[in-house]
């Protein structure tokens, strides 16, 4: 039986292998990568005081750890430092609304998404994160309020769009 296809097979098989020792190889380097500016980052700030881009790049790397108090705590001292500029803090009070809806405390979240929003009106993102607070608390139509807000300053925003639909349905009437 000389048919290719135990050798189609192999190769198969060494593709689908080495795909995956690429994919693991490319965490592993994503992981050291963020472990190293972790480590670098809580080593100087331990020191001595940072700036507000240091406190939030380590309160963001707490975010994705899933260490919620920890970023709330460093998202803080961000906003405190010296060197924040108010037109930069937007980001800053939207990752600690993050953190608070992470941690499904839901009107904090909302109250900081809205002062990144007192900072940058047209913060798509931060509107974006009110109106899934709002639907985690039940307040669908102020919710569609806010998405209809967030695509009237960016009409292809996906999430936007998703999640305003989404609400019409439910206030629409099936016929």
């Amino acid at each position: 039986m000389d048919t290719p296809s135990p050798l189609i097979y192999i190769s198969f098989l060494l593709l689908l292998l080495a795909f995956a020792g690429w994919s693991v190889v490319r965490q592993i380097l994503k992981t050291r990568k963020v472990e190293l500016a972790l480590a670098k980052l809580q080593s100087k700030l331990t020191k001595e005081a940072g700036s507000a881009q240091e406190y939030y790049e380590l309160g963001s790397i707490y975010l994705d750890k899933k260490i919620f108090s920890q970023a709330i705590m460093l998202f803080q001292k961000a906003l405190k430092a010296e060197d924040l500029q108010e037109s930069e803090s937007a980001p800053i009070y939207n990752a600690l609304g993050f953190a608070y809806f992470a941690q499904e405390q839901y009107d904090l979240a909302i109250r900081q998404y809205k002062e990144a929003l007192k900072i940058d009106p047209n913060y798509v993102t931060a509107l974006n994160n009110i109106g899934h607070a709002y639907e985690r608390k039940q307040l669908a139509s102020q919710a569609l309020e806010v998405y209809e807000q967030a695509l009237a300053i960016e009409p292809q925003n996906a999430t936007s769009k998703r999640r305003a639909e989404s609400l019409r349905k439910r206030f629409v009437p099936s016929t």
